[in-house]
């Protein structure tokens, strides 16, 4: 069968989706936009299909509280249309790591249908996945129907991404632009941070970054470098500002010199335009690229996350505000334990040493320290800290490598805010989380 007769409609597409389906699409900018952002349509004639995203980038029409005995939500990772839905009854989470999320996932449930996205098919009938294959190739390979959205501005990237259109079983030809995050331009914190981070940072050193204003801020200070190599989770426009200022060129790396890895790319489209028919980029399986043993093949791996808060033991939860799950564990886990497991690998965690907290009683917005005593009731560990390395606020760095619960609060205390820091060691002597001699 041609390409072209493989061609449908979306309206034949949406019509393949029955009751009781489980449906998976791509991964943020990979998500099948047209069938998400329509998949409401078809409300009145179906019940209780399970769509299963990550880092959602639709417009969540199908979130609304009207649909809820059509469809269930379950997330890898919650983006804000999720957070807003949740309440709603029909949204949940998926715990995982994310290079485990994929298989797990199979182990539990197979797709009926996986709907994606994918850049044109060049002159040997090859598609590629474009933006991501976090999971993508293993739904495809798992799913009973596969239909992508093929679109002449997703960009042709190198990997595992490519595919034959013959062992795809549908198109949509889609015209739409690549979805994209807006640049964060760091603040007076971010930049603080930055540098901490970047001092610690040396020449031919393997980075893992996220997004954000700390990690662009990291990205910024890093421009004097030498030699730096990326295998990261995530490919940043940040990076993009690096390789082209000469600081990244993967030629120190001990796994795949030369080559930027990722399991996914998003961000602006200069990040799109650069990827584009690069050789360089290596778009990979994330059950690959984010493994803690390969990550750790990496020599001088060097791997830098947020938080939200981190209690005086070392536990850091990245992922909820207490009990209500607000992002994901995504590759933080992941990555931190295997820059660890490097030949002079480091991890970072940062945060800021304050946020901003509403008063349930008043109303009012008032600070409160991100370095807690302990987490928040209901809190979940992102990470353990047992895998812990380096804790950086805009006060400095915790090192907790090797560290006793003494040594850890001590160290943790001296980079929160200054306003906190004797009422939160005291509340360590109230809790008997140290004692005088």
């Amino acid at each position: 069968m041609s390409y072209k007769e493989k061609v449908i409609s979306l309206e034949q597409a949406l019509a393949m989706i029955q009751s009781d389906m489980n449906v998976v699409t791509g991964l943020g900018a990979g998500e099948a936009q047209l069938i998400m952002n329509s998949i409401h349509t078809i409300a009145d004639r179906v019940k209780n299909v399970t769509i299963t995203n990550c880092l959602s980038m639709a417009s969540g029409e199908f979130l609304k509280e009207e649909y809820v005995d059509a469809f269930n939500i379950d997330g890898w990772f919650f983006s804000p249309p999720l957070r807003r839905a949740f309440k709603n009854g029909n949204v949940s989470f998926i715990p995982n790591h994310l290079h485990l999320a994929g298989w797990k996932r199979l182990d539990h449930v197979k797709p009926d249908i996986f709907v994606g996205t994918a850049s044109m098919p060049d002159e040997h009938g090859f598609i590629s996945l474009s933006t991501s294959n976090t999971y993508e190739s293993q739904m495809i390979e798992n799913a009973g129907i596969v239909i992508l959205e093929i679109n002449p501005n997703y960009p042709r990237t190198f990997g595992d991404v490519e595919i034959h259109y013959t062992d795809i079983d549908y198109f949509i030809e889609a015209d739409y632009k690549v979805p994209s995050l807006p640049d964060t331009i760091p603040n007076e914190k971010d930049l603080k941070i930055g540098a901490y981070i970047a001092d610690l940072i040396h020449d031919g050193d393997t980075l893992q970054l996220g997004i954000g204003g700390i990690p662009n801020a990291v990205a910024s200070a890093l421009k004097g470098k030498k030699d730096l190599g990326i295998h990261t989770e995530m490919m940043t426009s940040g990076m993009v500002d690096l390789i082209e200022c000469g600081a990244v060129t993967g030629k120190k790396k001990t796994l795949h010199k030369g080559k930027h890895v990722a399991t996914f790319a998003l961000g602006n489209q200069k990040l799109y335009d650069f990827i584009n028919n690069n050789p360089s980029v290596m778009i990979l399986n994330g059950k690959y690229v984010n493994d803690p043993a390969v990550i750790g093949l990496n020599d001088n791996m060097v791997s830098i996350n947020t938080a939200l808060e981190v209690d005086l033991t070392g536990q850091v939860c990245s992922e909820s505000i207490g009990h209500i799950q607000f992002s994901g564990t995504g590759g933080q886990s992941d990555t931190a334990v295997g820059a660890q497991n490097a030949k002079n690998g480091r991890s970072f965690i940062a945060l800021y040493s304050t946020a901003m907290v509403k008063n349930p009683v008043t109303g009012e917005r008032e600070e409160k320290s991100k370095i807690v005593p302990f987490l928040k009731p209901g809190a979940i560990v992102t990470l353990s800290r047992n895998d812990v390395d380096m804790v950086v606020t805009e006060y400095g760095i915790a090192h907790l490598r090797g560290t006793n619960v003494r040594e850890r609060i001590e160290r943790l205390i001296a980079i929160a805010h200054p306003d906190f820091r004797d009422e939160i060691l005291k509340e360590a002597h109230e809790l008997g989380l140290i004692f005088d001699k």
